[in-house]
């Protein structure tokens, strides 16, 4: 947040300003809340950056610094405004518009490794003209990987390169970012020897997983919160990052009454609690917003019979959904598990994004990533291809209950 209001401001100041408002968003001004923020600055300050180029042939001057070179709280008019500056050598890095200004922060927030990070960086410098330098594969390793190549990566073979490096971040940029990516090999003989990268910009931006934008001030309530529970605040905001702060904040209004409630006995891990109610908050949240877009649209257009048998079919299936969902959780555990190794696989056959898959492995069938794979996938195991297309007498009754 505070990059992208020092971009904005430009990078000609060598000191940055902006209201506390701007930057977090549910401030009570109370000594707790102050003392959130002093702690993030305080990381800031004490965090070291450092940068080398990794390849050789280019330049070879080491540089480090702290990620802010000071930061100051300052009250103003009845208001608190946050000063902060960079170090010399960094300011220029950071703030130049040639180098930076054309890459989102969302994405770079949404991006979830160093190769995918580092390759949607040179690849938005070349979008104007649709194509990367082309370079021996063998440089695109350590620029990608972020470290100087040593004995054990130049044994590194490039299938494994390719396999384990290249592709899924390729795979992570196009699902997430705001441009598309296509990789070009170059053959000497039998064997791969150079990679070029295509690229363009997506007609419409869409970022599947985004939550919260990175320009977005930060809810600082909900860490408040989070803090009188005993959660660390950097778990809170990765949770806040893959969930969104609404969910987060609700979530954590459950933890609190489960914590109060002492019933069937104390809570002992609030954030192992609030890690298993988010799904759920998330899946509440999106059903409501489904339903208000549902009733926004009949407030603005009469309905037609088609749009009518349309919407009891969304209706019938989203009921359908539910009683499968809940089929599921019925099942043993062990039943469960199975379901989802075979899932794990299918989805890896239809090369489903890895981040889904990551989501299935670590986070269970019930995320709400994978929620409706497992649904599509036992259900089609279950009833046959077409579970989710009711009969004309399901959707009488659907019609009949519309009407009571």
């Amino acid at each position: 947040m505070l990059l992208h209001l020092a971009q904005d401001q430009g990078l000609e100041r060598e000191t940055f300003s902006a209201a506390l408002t701007d930057i977090v968003k549910g401030l009570d001004y109370n000594s707790g809340d102050m003392k959130i923020i002093k702690s993030h600055l305080r990381s800031m300050l004490t965090t070291l950056v450092e940068w080398q180029s990794p390849t050789a042939g280019e330049w070879q001057d080491w540089d480090a610094c702290g990620m802010l070179s000071h930061a100051a709280l300052r009250k103003q008019r009845g208001q608190i405004f946050v000063e902060w500056s960079y170090a010399v050598n960094m300011r220029n890095e950071l703030l130049d518009p040639e180098i930076f200004a054309k890459l989102s922060l969302d994405v770079i927030s949404q991006l979830g490794s160093h190769p995918s990070i580092a390759l949607y960086e040179i690849c938005s410098r070349y979008l104007g003209v649709g194509q990367t330098a082309r370079k021996a594969w063998g440089w695109w390793r350590p620029v990608l990987l972020g470290r100087p190549d040593d004995e054990r990566l130049q044994k590194l073979e490039y299938r494994i390169f390719k396999r384990d490096t290249l592709r899924p971040a390729i795979a992570e940029i196009n699902a997430l970012a705001d441009i598309e990516v296509e990789m070009l090999e170059f053959k000497s003989g039998r064997f791969v020897a150079d990679l070029q990268f295509t690229v363009r910009k997506k007609p419409q931006r869409i970022l599947a997983l985004q939550q919260r934008s990175a320009a977005e001030p930060v809810d600082v309530g909900v860490l408040a919160t989070a803090e009188r529970l005993g959660i660390d605040h950097a778990r809170v905001e990765r949770l806040i990052d893959e969930y969104g702060d609404t969910a987060v904040a609700t979530g954590l209004e459950a933890v609190e009454k489960r914590a109060a409630s002492a019933f069937p006995e104390p809570l002992r891990d609030p954030l192992r609690y609030l890690k298993s109610v988010l799904p759920g908050h998330v899946a509440a949240q999106a059903e409501a917003q489904q339903k208000a877009d549902a009733i926004k649209a009949q407030e603005t257009a009469p309905a037609l019979p088609s749009d009518k048998l349309a919407q009891w079919s969304t209706r019938w299936l989203a009921e359908r959904i539910e009683a499968i969902v809940k089929e599921i959780a019925a099942l043993p555990a062990s039943r469960q598990a199975e379901l989802s190794r075979s899932l794990q696989d299918h989805l890896t056959e239809r090369r489903v994004h890895p981040a889904v898959i990551q989501r299935l492995a670590g986070k269970g069938w019930t995320h709400p990533m994978v929620r409706h794979e497992m649904v599509s996938f036992y259900a089609a195991g279950a009833y046959g291809p077409d579970w989710d297309k009711p009969s004309d007498k399901q959707l009488l009754a659907i019609a009949s209950g519309a009407h009571d």
